[in-house]
């Protein structure tokens, strides 16, 4: 479908949506074409619906032409799964003008939203009230693209996915169908989930036009730990020590590993060393959270009181250990992105396997890289606490023997065979399934499920018209 022959139904949107409801000028459609990290398309135009019924209306309107619909967010996924392909004759249907519902129930500690709402957007609305949306990450989504990608996030450890916290969803199939499942309640034990359905699976059964959420009381004190450990298996025992004293406020553990600091501390100059010289082979940064005030329950002292006990039991396993209140030390944790962009290529994973599988798991990669691709460095880091590792795989290209494709063509089969086959993990924790990982999907996938998601696929949008990933 080009621009003449789709000037048919271009008209009809822009009767249907209103002028500011429709984009088509090259000017405009750049935002909603190229994505975050991967993913450059070409967009026959972009339709902007303010609710559900203009949704449905939109989507109709693009069945009844065949024109096939790319649902976008804020566009900060990391598969490619939101953007058009390269035809040029795919819809983007953004949901940024779906952003004014924030309406919230105090008493049931729950919160309607459209799902054009930013997540930042959300978090102020609450803050008044001394709640916050607990699902945390570095990226500032709308609430519809996190129910469809099932976001996690650095807290998942102690307030779970978008999954766990998801109380209702408004969703529009392909056909422009609209299911409406609005309900607040914790329990309902009354047959199928429906609002399940279309949670992590990326837009492909229907575009989520409003959700009911559970919030959380924001903590009223925290306190972080920088702690450095000998090697993977002091990691698990440290985590094995904090969940039995202090699961009940541990809101976070994440682990940075010596090749992941190190460019931190060369790139960023301003974010202090606290190690000095002698990186650790592996930093855990602890968090505890608890809304219970000081007076009652002084939280950095049971934080070091914890670790000192630990420290007499594995102490020749704990390297260092430094405790804060502050944000310095997640901003070293924040800033292990940037900086490895500094060093050269990276190939980034995004990988988990049970916790107690992660010292071999990662054992088991520098063996193989040390084997076979000498000139690579592994430097991972992550969410040690729920699984969560990013393997990121590092060179330079003077250093390297062959292009950077052919590179990433050997090492990411064999890598993510690793996790998936021989360690019963995921080739992606968190961040979906795009056209950036599509094959592996396809290799992994059970047949059964692929089986199952086909038929729920079909009822929910019977031409294929939503998205560009073909999962079922």
């Amino acid at each position: 479908m080009d621009r003449m022959t789709s000037e048919p139904l271009l008209s009809a949107l822009r009767i249907a949506l209103g002028p500011t409801g429709v984009l088509t000028e090259a000017v405009d459609l750049a935002r909603f074409e190229n994505g975050w990290r991967y993913g450059k398309g070409k967009a026959l135009g972009v339709v902007r619906p303010a609710n559900a019924v203009e949704t449905a209306t939109a989507l109709r309107l693009c069945a009844d032409h065949g024109a096939r619909v790319m649902p976008q967010g804020a566009n900060t996924g990391l598969v490619g799964a939101s953007n058009p392909d390269a035809s040029g004759a795919m819809v983007v249907l953004s949901l940024e003008r779906m952003n004014k519902t924030i309406d919230l129930d105090l008493g049931n500690r729950t919160v309607l939203v459209d799902g054009g709402v930013l997540l930042s957007q959300l978090n102020e609305a609450l803050k008044p009230h001394a709640l916050f949306f607990p699902v945390d990450l570095g990226a500032d989504p709308q609430i519809g693209g996190m129910v469809a990608t099932n976001t996690g996030g650095t807290r998942l450890l102690k307030y779970g996915d978008v999954r766990r916290n998801l109380l209702g969803a408004e969703v529009v199939f392909g056909d422009g169908t609209v299911l409406c499942d609005l309900n607040r309640l914790r329990k309902n034990n009354t047959g199928l989930d429906a609002k399940q359905l279309f949670v992590g699976t990326t837009g492909l059964f229907g575009i989520v036009t409003r959700a009911v959420l559970q919030v959380a009381p924001l903590p009223r004190q925290r306190a972080v730990a920088l702690v450095g450990c000998r090697d993977g298996e002091a990691v698990l025992r440290l985590l094995a020590a904090l969940e039995q004293d202090l699961g009940d406020v541990l809101s976070a553990f994440e682990v940075m590993s010596r090749n992941a600091l190190g460019p931190v501390f060369s790139h960023q100059p301003a974010l202090r060393n606290p190690f000095g010289a002698a990186l650790p082979a592996y930093a855990v940064l602890v968090e505890l959270a608890s809304t219970l005030p000081a007076t009652a329950f002084a939280i950095g002292d049971v934080l070091e009181g914890t670790l000192g006990s630990h420290l007499e039991v594995d102490g020749d396993a704990v390297t260092d250990v430094f405790v804060a209140g502050g944000e310095e030390f997640w901003n070293i944790r924040h800033h292990i992105s940037e900086s490895l962009r500094h060093e050269g290529r990276t190939l980034a994973f995004d990988i988990s396997v049970a916790r107690s599988q992660l010292p071999a798991f990662t054992t088991t990669v520098e063996r193989l890289l040390a084997q076979s691709h000498a000139f690579v460095r592994l430097c991972d880091y992550g969410h040690w606490g729920d699984g969560g590792t990013h393997l990121n795989l590092v060179w330079r290209d003077a250093d390297a023997p062959r292009p950077y494709a052919a590179i990433v063509e050997e090492l990411q089969p064999r890598i993510y065979d690793l996790a998936v086959r021989d360690f019963g993990g995921s080739y992606s924790a968190e961040h979906g399934v795009g056209p950036h990982n599509q094959r592996f999907f396809d290799r992994y996938t059970p047949a059964p499920v692929k089986q199952l998601g086909a038929l729920l696929r079909q009822h929910c949008d019977p031409r294929h018209l939503l998205g560009t990933t073909r999962l079922w």
